[in-house]
């Protein structure tokens, strides 16, 4: 999801994946630690909201695995 866009709120990807906000938060700090995704922490209209997007070694990293992926399958 995060390839496709340039930004996504956690509250989209969770209910998208339909995981735990716990189960979530997990993967992306694993993703964070690895320099893969960044973590925004803005206020709209009173409310924290978290947002998530690839970072350039991310999207790399993304585009590699998806093209050896498709070498493996084609």
């Amino acid at each position: 999801m995060l390839a496709s866009s340039g930004e996504l709120e956690f509250s989209l990807i969770r209910e998208r994946l339909d995981v735990s906000d716990s189960v979530l938060s997990k993967h992306l700090k694993s993703l964070e630690d690895a320099g893969y995704v960044a973590v925004a922490k803005k206020r709209d209209f009173g409310y924290r909201r978290t947002w998530l997007s690839l970072t350039r070694s991310g999207r790399v990293a993304y585009t590699e695995h998806a093209k050896e992926l498709r070498e493996m399958v084609g």
